[in-house]
């Protein structure tokens, strides 16, 4: 389906303009696993040295996949890496199938790279329950090999897309002690995207030198204020992957560094937020920041029910300030709340404190903060310190229209 949608309205301008991260180069293939008329496989080849650290989704019902890469992290990095993903079948909920698929993959990857297989991650996206034709992928990995570009991650980008409006990229380039160290990322999601590694695909490169244990924990920390900080629809997908590669080659040494950590931070919560803005049917890119809570758990708890409430969501959509679904949804969130100290706002506008309406609040001041593009709802429950935000976007018909239909 990827193309035959409108472009998202919350879309960027156009796509950034990544820069090739040394030690790393890619290509796209079209397989037909799915789609016909467009690439929907893409393979990235890192050098020798490159560290991998990665999250996967918490699914009970993980993709094959999934459960290949998750045991493969944490080898040495002597023999460099592969990463192959493909679109429009999930290769999830397939059985004996779905793990022989993946092991032909994996050897004809690394029979056409000279790689070892532990060093050969895949990921496969789209629908779920289907056995995945890997035959028509492998058939295309000794021309992948061939063509393999430093300059080629905006055609990975596109070639890992289904219900996706938009290729998703982002970069930030840091300077420690005066030489300068390049992120670039790619993403894909528009729906089954809910946090526990919210179907969502995410491969970071960076030149920076780091050991993979110390990349492990960079990278959970930050997806646990990026990627499990956003919501579509609630439904956590069977296939979510992010991998962080860092192939060391600008020989900046970042272990420790809080600037690197911060940019790599950066880039994630941009793609996040891409992810979010690509919703499928979104006109509204929402922003939910929950303070005064008794910890940051609850509030995070709190925010996740305001985003994934269809009543909140739809009313949103509908350009309505109904504060009263706001109240339904921390109620009900099971984390502690007090109706009584409890405080909303729409925008800048006060609409409810003390447990009641506010004596300040004008209905069309919420009216008219509703029909931005980016609606900001903020609650305080009064009772400690605890805060966080999450993002999500509203829920219209065209959800409905695309995921009716999906597998057609």
């Amino acid at each position: 389906m990827a193309g035959a949608l409108p472009r998202s309205p919350l879309a960027p301008q156009t796509f950034p303009d990544l820069p090739q991260i040394d030690g790393v180069t890619f290509a796209v293939a079209e397989a037909g696993v799915r789609y016909s008329g467009r690439a929907d496989v893409m393979l990235a080849i890192c050098d020798p040295g490159t560290s991998v650290a990665g999250v996967f989704t918490k699914s009970a019902t993980r993709a094959a996949p999934v459960l290949d890469c998750q045991e493969k992290l944490g080898g040495s990095n002597d023999a460099g890496a592969a990463i192959l993903v493909n679109a429009g079948n999930a290769n999830a909920f397939t059985g004996r199938n779905g793990i022989d698929a993946v092991a032909a993959i994996v050897d004809a990857t690394a029979s056409a790279t000279g790689l070892p297989s532990n060093r050969v991650f895949t990921a496969s996206t789209g629908v779920i329950g289907e056995p995945l034709p890997h035959d028509r992928i492998t058939t295309h990995l000794s021309d992948l090999v061939a063509r393999q570009s430093a300059d080629a991650i905006a055609d990975a980008a596109s070639a890992i897309m289904t219900t996706d409006t938009y290729p998703k990229g982002s970069t930030q380039v840091v300077n420690i002690g005066g030489k300068a160290v390049t992120i670039a990322g790619i993403a894909k999601g528009s729906g089954m995207i809910a946090p526990d590694m919210a179907t969502m695909l995410v491969y970071l490169f960076t030149d920076a030198e780091i050991a993979q244990e110390e990349l492990q924990g960079l990278v959970s920390a930050a997806t646990d204020r990026t990627f499990n900080c956003i919501t579509v629809d609630s439904d956590t997908s069977t296939s979510d992957t992010l991998l962080v590669a860092a192939t060391g080659t600008s020989g900046v040494n970042v272990s420790g560094n809080r600037d690197f950590a911060a940019s790599l931070q950066a880039v994630m919560l941009d793609l996040a937020h891409q992810v979010v803005r690509d919703g499928e049917g979104a006109t509204k890119f929402v922003e939910i920041e929950v303070t005064g809570c008794t910890d940051e758990v609850a509030a995070k708890t709190h925010g996740l029910s305001i985003a994934n409430s269809p009543l909140v969501k739809t009313a949103i959509a509908g350009e309505d300030p109904n504060w009263g679904r706001v109240v339904m949804a921390i109620g009900k969130s099971g984390a502690p709340a007090d109706r009584d100290t409890l405080s909303i706002w729409f925008g800048e506008s006060l609409v409810a404190e003390n447990g009641w309406v506010s004596p300040t609040y004008r209905e069309e001041d919420a009216a008219a903060h509703m029909q931005n593009e980016h609606i900001r709802i903020r609650v305080d429950c009064g009772m400690g310190s605890g805060n966080a935000t999450v993002w999500t976007c509203d829920l219209t018909h065209g959800y409905i229209d695309i995921n009716a239909d999906y597998r057609s």
